[in-house]
């Protein structure tokens, strides 16, 4: 792959001349008009580009090869920060989108229950599982189809879009649908399979990050999303498996700067994953915040001793609603703003 930078004040017809250049080499060319300049990100076989010949071109600043695997991810081939767009909100650069709900839906008054509750205390979006993997395959697997139904209700009632995991390929139709923000859970990072399906879809996805996965192959896996020509990919930071046992997982916060500065796609962090205790949430939540995520997702049930997944690490609308308060502080401290 090779980076373009093209001179501030080039021409549109400069650019277009130097991508056509380009494509008729058989290269696919991606064109990013940034605040300053333009860049073209070459990918394909770029063998035959001569780099010297390029910067004779007076409109070309500078042409970089790229080393990194991922292409499209790279914050060279896009150095503006990309911002996802959800319905009437958004997640990306400037601001923190909260996103919270339960583990699972259960059932119609839980969840427009709860949909209410974080909307009222200032939740941008609600999610909530319907497909459920679990370790045991005795546990609560979700209620599968009905649970994006009862979704949509809760969503007719708030007005909040809906972030949900997906499983299999098989479910994209039904989740290209009834559902805003894809989410492809942890143990399905490297399901390249489904990533290469979402790929394919219209709707944003919400990639987790893996139990053991490097920074380098959760950006290659949002790699494959894109290269299936969906540029709406939003990265989450879930805490990784360590040789720690008094957490759940360990939260992994040196994750968010540095994937910031290796990626262009916004990053947010699952505080009630990476602890497993809902007492851990906020602390973890606010050093997110400070550290640059782009957004949180919290669990919140109305009633989380009967729980029917995860009611440990899940914040009552009570203490979800003293959260928000506390992380409203902490985004105007960053000189951002809490994302409606």
């Amino acid at each position: 792959m090779m980076v373009v930078v093209m001179k501030p004040g080039a021409q549109r017809r400069e650019i277009e001349a130097l991508a056509n250049q380009f494509k008729d080499m058989g290269v696919d060319v991606g064109v990013t008009n940034g605040v300053g300049c333009s860049i073209l990100g070459l990918v394909g076989d770029t063998s035959q580009v001569d780099m010297g010949k390029i910067m004779l071109n007076p409109a070309v600043d500078r042409v970089m090869r790229v080393q990194e695997p991922y292409k499209k991810a790279n914050r060279k081939f896009h150095p503006e920060p990309t911002v996802v767009k959800v319905g009437p909100t958004q997640v990306g650069e400037g601001g923190v989108t909260v996103i919270a709900g339960p583990c699972s839906v259960e059932s119609e008054n839980q969840i427009v229950d709860v949909a209410q509750a974080v909307k009222k205390s200032g939740a941008a979006m609600l999610r909530g599982g319907a497909f459920k993997p679990r370790t045991s395959p005795y546990s609560f697997q979700g209620l599968e189809a009905e649970g994006l139904d009862l979704l949509l209700e809760a969503k007719a009632k708030t007005g909040l879009p809906i972030v949900s995991e997906i499983m299999s390929p098989k479910f994209c139709e039904v989740f290209e649908e009834k559902v805003d923000v894809v989410q492809i859970g942890a143990r399905n990072m490297q399901n390249f399979d489904l990533l290469k399906e979402v790929g394919r879809m219209s709707k944003p996805v919400l990639l987790k990050r893996g139990l053991a996965s490097s920074y380098e192959e959760w950006i290659m896996s949002a790699e494959y999303i894109l290269a299936g020509g969906n540029q709406n990919v939003i990265l989450c930071e879930r805490g990784i498996r360590t040789f720690e046992t008094y957490t759940r997982n360990t939260l992994d916060i040196s994750a968010i700067p540095a994937i910031k500065r290796m990626s262009h796609l916004p990053v947010i962090v699952d505080p009630s994953h990476a602890s497993g205790a809902s007492w851990m949430v906020e602390p973890l939540a606010m050093a997110a915040i400070a550290a640059g995520a782009d957004g949180i997702l919290i669990e919140v049930h109305n009633d989380p001793p009967h729980a029917r997944c995860d009611g440990q690490q899940s914040l009552t609308p009570v203490q979800f609603d003293a959260l928000m308060k506390k992380i409203g502080g902490m985004v105007d401290l960053m000189g951002k703003e809490l994302v409606k």
